[in-house]
């Protein structure tokens, strides 16, 4: 069903319903069966899995500078941990919102989580989930006062497309990057700071045939085509010896990486007004990313109101905001809820019991968390390039010609990738738009909250001029 169809309350709701799951979860009225929730929760627990690969394998990046057994070492457990917050979010999703929306760790947030905050800044891992935690706890306490959406308007439109655009290009570019296709150019001093690597290695051979896999199973709509490209390409770098065998698998029941998280870490490192415009950065991420799949998936749903909005949105919103805090606890990354729930109301779920399947699917693959330990960067970044590729088609939607909101948008999602840092792009985006506002003396249409940030974010660029910088 999509937003066109008719609204719940018009249609004709099937005969027969789940006794107790029925009147829970309102099937009836939403004219699904449980049968059919089982089957939707089964289509989205397909298309969300390779979260379960992919982001123990974006994350291990973080450990790169304590040697590769250290990476080894964070694998399986990061995967238990994945799986484990995924099912147990997703439960509660469903229990409390009755929506058919699942979460699982965010893509592009633990991009910028491993890649900014550790390798670029310099945070500990502990330190980088410090500052998920924290994120979370304010938008967290933002739900619990009514002010989430009230600051969501706050930011104009295009910025908050271009944010999504920059995160897409980001992510396809750690995808480039984790595979070796795209490295550092050997001279620092020349004019291309990287280069393009032909595929002369069998690892990057490995690469290329897993991304057309991947594109081809996508293109084909394949059931399953990111976590099945997966699985093929990993055969495959198993096969040709890319990737060896471990020597043993450790116990499915590793959660390690739970308590793997200092809220100090970030302050002690960057400064308190580095550190706060850090934070900021990644909470607007969650802001934005929950709002437009929230809405987007209700609409689909036929569950939304004329106007657009989202009935209980607040109890959606909530359960997502725990699931930044959660994620980051658990040493695993902010969780928020995952566009592809859209497979699962495809095939008609259209109430919580699609989510709480979901999560009990993602608990059951706890036990194969073991199995992450065998696939190799080369199996994942064709992945990680077809979801970027997913996330910038945003871009269509951002009006270029208008140069008030169109330069500002452009440098917010061209500086994310070249920089490797979510903060950086959001910042020229957010000075760059008020400057221009200023310029035109447009001064009405800037929000307060806009020059507050603005204004912080011109100092965070401005340390470097200042003696000895800003400390906390």
């Amino acid at each position: 069903m999509t937003a066109t169809e008719a609204p719940r309350s018009e249609r004709v709701a099937p005969s027969g319903g789940g006794g107790g799951l029925d009147s829970f979860f309102k099937l009836t009225e939403r004219g699904t069966t449980v049968g059919t929730e089982v089957k939707a929760g089964l289509a989205t627990f397909m298309v969300m899995s390779y979260i379960l690969f992919l982001n123990p394998s974006i994350l291990s990046a973080m450990f790169i500078p304590q040697g590769e057994q250290a990476v080894m070492d964070f694998i399986a457990p990061a995967a238990a941990a994945t799986a484990l917050i995924a099912g147990l979010l997703s439960i509660a999703m469903g229990l409390v919102s009755n929506y058919p929306i699942a979460l699982a760790a965010g893509l592009g947030i633990n991009g910028a989580v491993a890649f900014g905050l550790v390798l670029t800044t310099g945070l500990t891992p502990a330190g980088a989930m410090g500052v998920i935690v924290i994120e979370g706890l304010v938008v967290l306490l933002l739900v619990l006062v009514g002010l989430r959406e009230a600051i969501m308007h706050a930011v104009p439109l295009t910025l908050k497309r271009a944010i999504g655009v920059g995160i897409g290009l980001f992510i396809l570019f750690i995808g480039l990057v984790d595979a070796g296709v795209v490295i550092n150019a050997p001279d620092a001093s020349g004019p291309v700071p990287v280069q393009f690597v032909f595929p002369s290695t069998p690892e990057l051979g490995v690469f290329f045939l897993g991304l057309l896999v991947t594109i081809i199973l996508f293109v084909r709509k394949v059931p399953g085509a990111l976590i099945l490209s997966i699985i093929v390409t990993t055969i495959i770098a198993l096969i040709v010896g890319v990737q060896p065998f471990p020597a043993s698998l450790t116990s499915p029941f590793d959660f390690s990486t739970l308590g793997m998280f200092d809220v100090t870490n970030v302050f002690s490192t960057l400064g308190l007004v580095a550190a706060v415009l850090t934070i900021f950065s990644f909470m607007l991420t969650d802001f934005f990313d929950t709002m437009g799949t929230a809405t987007g998936l209700a609409e689909q749903a036929g569950l939304a109101e004329k106007d657009g909005r989202v009935p209980g949105v607040g109890r959606l919103l909530l359960v997502d905001s725990v699931g930044a805090v959660a994620g980051g606890a658990a040493g695993i990354s902010s969780n928020t809820s995952y566009i592809e729930s859209a497979a699962g109301i495809a095939e008609g779920g259209r109430t919580g019991l699609t989510a709480v399947v979901v999560g009990v699917l993602f608990l059951f693959s706890i036990l194969l968390s073991p199995l992450a330990t065998l696939v190799p960067f080369v199996a994942t970044g064709p992945v990680l390039v077809v979801v970027g590729y997913l996330m910038a088609v945003m871009i269509r939607d951002i009006d270029f010609g208008d140069i008030e909101e169109g330069l500002p948008a452009l440098l917010t999602l061209i500086l994310m990738p070249l920089t490797f840092s979510i903060t950086i792009g959001i910042g020229a985006g957010f000075i760059t738009w008020v400057l221009i506002k200023v310029a035109l003396g447009k001064l009405g249409a800037i929000h307060p909250l806009m020059w507050l940030v603005a204004i912080a974010f011109l100092i965070y660029f401005a340390q470097a001029l200042l003696p000895g910088g800003i400390s906390a």
